[in-house]
C-alpha cells in the first residue's frame, strides 16, 4: 500500500474531538471542514500561567535524495509518546506546493506515520501559504504603484529590493522585466519571483507573536532605496496595517491529527535551505502548553535548520529545548560513503562505514549547542540487521544512544522505545548556547558558522557582498543573527561535495536583509531562491477522479 491507501484507510476523528482531548475549549476552534481547524490566538490568555512542556527537536544528517524520514519520525514520536501514556503533540511547518509537484511528492510523513488529511494538507490546506503570497505581492503592487503616482519617498526603480512570490516552482519566473505595456501600464524594470517559502512574510508570520508584533515587523520591511540612497521601509508606505489584515487569519495555529489521531500543529513552512525552516512560534507555544511533550522538526540536515532554529527561532522565542532527536538512515549514510543513488537498496556494510563521517559531524554540531541527542536509525525494508549494528556501535562509541525505529512501518509503536529514553532522560529544558553572539559583526558571525557548523575552511566574500556588508553596518543591522541561504544536499555549499568535505571554501556571493524578520541572509554558493521542475516533475504522476479523489501523492 501506498501512503494515499494507507491514509485513506485511517479512522479520523472528528476535530472537535481532536481539540477536546488537546485541551482546546470548542470557543477557540475554528472548524476548516471535518478534520482540521484553526485555533484562535485568544487561547493563550486562558492558558498563560500553565505550565510549558518538554520540547524535543528533531533533526537529521544532510539529506540525500532517497529521502530521510524526518517528519515521518517526527510524527512517529509524538504517537510513540502517546502510546507509553506521555500526553504528546507536534508542531510542524506546512507543505510547499511547489516541491509537491516537483519531486518530492506528499510532505506530512509516510506509511503509518503520517498527519492528516493528508491530501488537503499538501494541496491548499486552510490558505495559509496563499495568504502569504497574497500579502507579500500586495506589497509589490503597492511599491509600483508609490512610483507610478510619483509619490514620496521617491523610491528608485533601479533600487528596489521587494521581488514578487508564488507558491510554485518556476524558473521561468526567476528573472522578468515589469511594468511593460506603455506609461499607463506601470514603470518598466526588472525584477524577479521568489518560492513563497523564501519569502520575508513567510518569515515574518513564523516568528510573530501576535497582531501588534505582526505588524511591527512588517512596518520594518526594507522594500528599496530612495534615488539618493536613503533606505525605505514599509513603514514610509504606512500599508504595514493592511498587509497584516490579509495574514488575519494566517497567524492562528492549525490543528489536525495524526494516523493515530494525535494531535499536530500544522503551521507556517519557511524553507531551511534559504529561512529559518522550523513552523511558527505561535504553534509551538501553543503547544507546549497543552502537551507534556512536544516534538518539533527543524529542516532539512542539522546544519541549516538546527543551526538557525537555536541561533535565530530559538533566541527569539525564548524556547529551550529539552533534547535533540537527530535521524540517520543506512540508505542516505551509503550515499555519503559513494554509492549511487540506484545502489542504496544494495546490502553494503563497508560504504555505511564510509559515510559515518556526515553523521560525525552532525553529532559534534548538535553538542556545540550543548545539547543532550539521541540517534533515530529510520529503518527501510532494504537495511540489514549488520548496517543498523554498525551505526549503533559508532553512535554509542561517540558517546550517545542509538534506537532502531519503525514508524513508516509500525507507526508508533515502532518507536516506543527511544520515547521512553526521551522520557526519562529529558525531564528539564536545558539552557543552550547559541554559537555566536549577536555583538560580533555579521562576517565574523557567517565565519563562525560556516567554520563551526559546516566546517570549512575560509569564506570568500564577493564584491557584492562586501558592499551588502557594509550596507548593513550602516543600517545598523549589524547586529542581526545570520539566516544563511545553502545548498541542503552538502555541508559545503557545493551540492556535489558528499560526506564531510574538508578544505572547502565557501562562497558569499550577496547579503540580503531582512530587517522586519530581523536577520540577515547570506547567499551562498549557486542556490537558488526559486527551484525549477525536474525533468519527470511528479505533476505527471499526480491526478483527481471522476469522483473527486486525487491521485499520485506519494
Amino acid at each position: 500500500m501506498n501512503d494515499l491507501e494507507i491514509a485513506r484507510e485511517a479512522k479520523l476523528k472528528p476535530i472537535e474531538e481532536i481539540a477536546k482531548n488537546a485541551g482546546i475549549s470548542q470557543k477557540y476552534l475554528e472548524p476548516y471542514g471535518k478534520f482540521k481547524a484553526k485555533v484562535s490566538l485568544d487561547i493563550f490568555k486562558e492558558l498563560e500561567k500553565k505550565e510549558d512542556g518538554k520540547l524535543i527537536l528533531v533533526s537529521a544528517i544532510t539529506p540525500t535524495p532517497a529521502g530521510e524520514g524526518k517528519t515521518t519520525v517526527s510524527i512517529g514520536l509524538s504517537m510513540a509518546f502517546n502510546r507509553i501514556g506521555v500526553k504528546a503533540g507536534a508542531a510542524l511547518r506546512e507543505p510547499s506546493m511547489g516541491p509537491l509537484f516537483g519531486i518530492k511528492g506528499g510532505a506530512t510523513g509516510g506509511g503509518r506515520s503520517q498527519v492528516l488529511p493528508m491530501e488537503d494538507i499538501n494541496l491548499h490546506f486552510t490558505g495559509d501559504i496563499h495568504a502569504v503570497s497574497a500579502a507579500h505581492n500586495l506589497l509589490g503592487a503597492l511599491i509600483d504603484n508609490h512610483i507610478f503616482r510619483r509619490k514620496k519617498p521617491y523610491i528608485d526603480p533601479r533600487r528596489i529590493k521587494w521581488p514578487r512570490v508564488i507558491d510554485m516552482n518556476d524558473r521561468g519566473l526567476r528573472y522578468i522585466v515589469s511594468g511593460l505595456g506603455g506609461r499607463k501600464n506601470g514603470v518598466p524594470r526588472e525584477t524577479n519571483f521568489q518560492i513563497t517559502a523564501s519569502s520575508e512574510i513567510m518569515a515574518i508570520l513564523c516568528l510573530a507573536n501576535n497582531y501588534a508584533e505582526l505588524k511591527e515587523k512588517i512596518a520594518n520591511i526594507l522594500i528599496g532605496f530612495t534615488y539618493e540612497g536613503e533606505p525605505v521601509f514599509v513603514r514610509d508606505l504606512n500599508v504595514q496595517g493592511a498587509i497584516a489584515a490579509v495574514l488575519k487569519d494566517a497567524l492562528k495555529p492549525n490543528l489536525v491529527q495524526t494516523i493515530e489521531n494525535t494531535p499536530v500543529f500544522v503551521h507556517g513552512g519557511p524553507f531551511a535551505n534559504i529561512a529559518q525552516g522550523t513552523n511558527s512560534i505561535v504553534a509551538t507555544k501553543l503547544a507546549l502548553k497543552l502537551f507534556d511533550f512536544v516534538v518539533t522538526e527543524a529542516g532539512f540536515g542539522f546544519d541549516l535548520g538546527a543551526e538557525k532554529y537555536f541561533d535565530i527561532v530559538a533566541r527569539y522565542a525564548g524556547f529551550n529545548p529539552a533534547g535533540v532527536v537527530l535521524v540517520a538512515t543506512v540508505r542516505a549514510l551509503k550515499m555519503h560513503g559513494g554509492k549511487k543513488l540506484k545502489e542504496i537498496e544494495e546490502p553494503d556494510p563497508s560504504a555505511v562505514e564510509k559515510g559515518l563521517v556526515n553523521l560525525e559531524k552532525h553529532l559534534e554540531n548538535i553538542s556545540k549547542f550543548g545539547m543532550k541527542a539521541v540517534v533515530a536509525i529510520n529503518k527501510f525494508t532494504s537495511d540489514t540487521e549488520e548496517e543498523h549494528k554498525i551505526i549503533k556501535e559508532f553512535v554509542e562509541s561517540k558517546g550517545f544512544n542509538a534506537f532502531v525505529v519503525d514508524f513508516w512501518g509500525k507507526g508508533g509503536k515502532g518507536g516506543e522505545d527511544i520515547a521512553m529514553f526521551l522520557k526519562e532522560k529529558c525531564q528539564a529544558p536545558i539552557q543552550y548556547k547559541p554559537l555566536y553572539e549577536l555583538e560580533l559583526p555579521t562576517e565574523k558571525k557567517i565565519e563562525i558558522v560556516a567554520k563551526e557548523i559546516y566546517g570549512s575552511k575560509a569564506i570568500d566574500f564577493t564584491k557584492k557582498a562586501k558592499s551588502d556588508l557594509k550596507r548593513i553596518k550602516e543600517l545598523g543591522f549589524d547586529k542581526f543573527p545570520v539566516c544563511i541561504a545553502k545548498t541542503q544536499k552538502s555541508l559545503s555549499d557545493n551540492p556535489k561535495l558528499l560526506g564531510r568535505p574538508k578544505d572547502f571554501l565557501v562562497t558569499v556571493r550577496e547579503i540580503k536583509i531582512s530587517s522586519g524578520a530581523g536577520f540577515n541572509v547570506p547567499v551562498t554558493g549557486d542556490i537558488l531562491l526559486m527551484p525549477g521542475l525536474p525533468k519527470i516533475p511528479a505533476a505527471e504522476s499526480i491526478d483527481i477522479t471522476d469522483e473527486g479523489e486525487i491521485k499520485g501523492l506519494f
